[in-house]
Formats: C-alpha cells, sequence, structure tokens
C-alpha cells in the first residue's frame, strides 16, 4: 500500500496531546478585535481540545501523528 500524505493545513493547525486527544485553537482572535470584549479575547487565546464528533475527521487528515 503507498504512504499517505498528511494534509499541510491540519498539521500546521493541531498537535496531539500525551493521551491521544488532539488540540486546536479558537477562531475569530485574529482581527477586528476592538468590537470584542476583554472576556472574551481571552476566553479565546486558549487553546482546547476538538470535540468527539469530529476527532475521526482530524485523525484522517493526520494520519502518522497518532
Amino acid at each position: 500500500m503507498p504512504k499517505l500524505k498528511t494534509k499541510s493545513g491540519a498539521k500546521k493547525r493541531f498537535k496531539v496531546t500525551g493521551s491521544g486527544k488532539i488540540k486546536r485553537k479558537h477562531a475569530f482572535k485574529r482581527h477586528i478585535l476592538t468590537k470584542k470584549g476583554t472576556k472574551q479575547k481571552r476566553r479565546l487565546s486558549h487553546s482546547t481540545v476538538v470535540k468527539k464528533s469530529d476527532t475521526a475527521n482530524v485523525k484522517a487528515m493526520l494520519p502518522y501523528s497518532l
């Protein structure tokens, strides 16, 4: 069987934790920040874990990371 290619966009956006979960960053933190509150911007700056329903899609994009 041939080797599988990793999606370039996915390898830049996702990291795998030690327990096998997939970390991601929040969206809406790049520009137009003046109308967003401080609390919202602070909440968006933290990374989070990909939801269970989306993990299969992300794992398919990262075949050798898991």
